[in-house]
């Protein structure tokens, strides 16, 4: 009974509602948290924004951790190799884990699963991050869902919520110190130089996540159906990177919704449209289950005909926010400087790159995943798919978004362009979304100069419409 067990910290980052912690606290047994930095952890490297993520939360948990009397023990290098040398270290012969789901990490897990059990060491897993079990949720033929309105109804159907837990008030640690790594030298935060400057209205970690959930009850749940496709309101709920990282259980932020509706302090309709977006990421993550390489892979074959464009000025000016189409820029620079994007811009700047500029989305997929701090392997590459009509359940390609249009609808005043592109912050709102159009003495009031201050166009979105049609047509010759 003096043989510790490990709790293996990954994706997880939490200690409330935390399943593997709870059942490595019932054994009675001393406890030795642990966190291996493993760069392929999921098959796939981090991108810069989930490193400085990642650096801040791991803090927030070890921190958290020391208050309750057994530190986090911090290593790095090769999962499996890692995790033998600590069990060697310690003695343990049990491990405590939450899974993974991501195809690579899901076969590394039960290998090592495997290595562990001929040596006589149990690995326990746990579901921490999904409403409902992988497998549990299939077409009556035992298939995996391809369209979201019925996944979503058989997942509301099969999927039964986990009781919430408090965190433990304390932790028995093992009678020796393990020897660890400092947070500092996994170097996660960006250095010479430091792009993060602009990150500072997020709090990773699960007290900011609990935060965030608190805000989005108080505040902007009640008119989250429309507001959410607002840019220049504070319409969504920004718990996106809490997910991502498991700083918060899905299931408590579900029931939490779906509770204040029951009590009338929100609107039933507006808790069940979030409930359906918490459903889409699950979405997402059963169908790169299916399908592993949906990151790289057009999931409609058929999209393997398309002949996408090599244009690396292009791609340059929409990764820098210089487009010259104003909503498509104030998306993209709101990217670099916060490390995140408004949901309805994403769609906008992602529908620009894939249908006016012709430009594969893989190469979209690819800066969002270095860029965003909610990057996820499925989630991002299922919501790229979605706008190029390559996906499952997709927007068909030919629903070509006129940027214009698009910032006239949802940033009618031009707020958010004001904030995000302050070089046309004094063109009038008639102007602001097309400054193109502006005649010459506007333009001069305002202190814009097309080329000089503010890029003109690079594409004629008319006819990179009809560019974009026209390339689908030769698909299906």
């Amino acid at each position: 009974m003096d043989q510790p067990v490990i709790l293996w910290f990954r994706r997880d980052l939490r200690l409330g509602d935390n399943p593997a912690l709870a059942a490595a606290v019932e054994t009675g047994r001393p406890v030795v948290p642990v966190y291996i930095h493993d760069e392929a952890l999921d098959g796939r490297s981090l991108g810069g924004a989930s490193a400085w993520w990642l650096d801040k939360s791991l803090r927030a948990l070890q921190a958290d951790l020391a208050t309750r009397g057994s530190p986090l023990v911090v290593r790095a290098g090769d999962a499996a190799r890692t995790l033998d040398q600590l069990i060697a270290d310690t003695g343990a012969d049990a491990v405590f884990l939450n899974r993974m789901f991501e195809p690579a990490a899901w076969a590394r897990d039960a290998d090592i699963a495997e290595t562990a059990k001929g040596r006589g060491v149990e690995v326990r897993g746990f579901n921490a991050t999904r409403l409902a079990a992988p497998g549990s949720v299939r077409t009556k033929g035992g298939e995996p869902f391809k369209v979201f309105t019925p996944f979503a109804r058989a997942l509301w159907d099969a999927a039964r919520s986990r009781p919430g837990r408090r965190a433990p008030e304390t932790l028995t640690a093992p009678t020796s110190p393990i020897a660890g790594i400092n947070i500092d030298s996994l170097a996660l935060h960006p250095k010479n130089p430091d792009w993060s400057t602009g990150f500072d209205d997020w709090t990773p970690g699960e007290a900011g996540a609990l935060a965030a959930l608190v805000h989005l009850i108080d505040g902007s749940l009640s008119h989250y159906a429309t507001d959410r496709d607002r840019p220049d309101r504070e319409g969504t709920s920004r718990l996106s990177p809490h997910f991502h990282f498991g700083e918060i259980d899905p299931w408590r932020v579900v029931t939490t919704v779906r509770t204040a509706a029951d009590h009338g302090d929100v609107p039933h309709g507006q808790a069940e449209k979030f409930a359906a977006e918490v459903a889409w990421r699950e979405f997402s993550i059963q169908l790169m289950e299916s399908f592993p390489d949906l990151a790289t892979r057009n999931f409609r074959e058929g999209f393997d005909r398309l002949q996408w464009r090599d244009d690396p000025a292009g791609l340059e000016a929409w990764t820098r926010g210089q487009t010259g189409y104003p909503i498509v820029d104030a998306g993209m620079r709101q990217l670099w400087v916060t490390g995140w994007m408004h949901n309805r811009v994403r769609m906008i700047v992602a529908s620009f790159l894939i249908k006016d500029l012709l430009i594969d989305w893989r190469e979209g997929e690819r800066w969002f995943w270095d860029t965003l701090v909610d990057a996820d392997a499925a989630v991002n590459a299922q919501n790229w798919q979605w706008v190029a009509g390559s996906g499952a359940d997709a927007s068909p390609f030919f629903r070509i978004f006129n940027p214009t249009g698009q910032g006239e609808t949802f940033d009618p005043n031009g707020d958010y362009v004001s904030r995000w592109v302050p070089e046309l912050a004094r063109l009038p709102t008639d102007w602001i979304h097309k400054p193109w159009a502006a005649p010459p003495g506007v333009l001069a009031m305002a202190g814009v100069k097309l080329g000089d201050t503010y890029p003109n166009p690079i594409v004629d979105h008319a006819r990179a419409r009809d560019r974009a049609l026209g390339a689908l047509k030769a698909t299906k010759g």
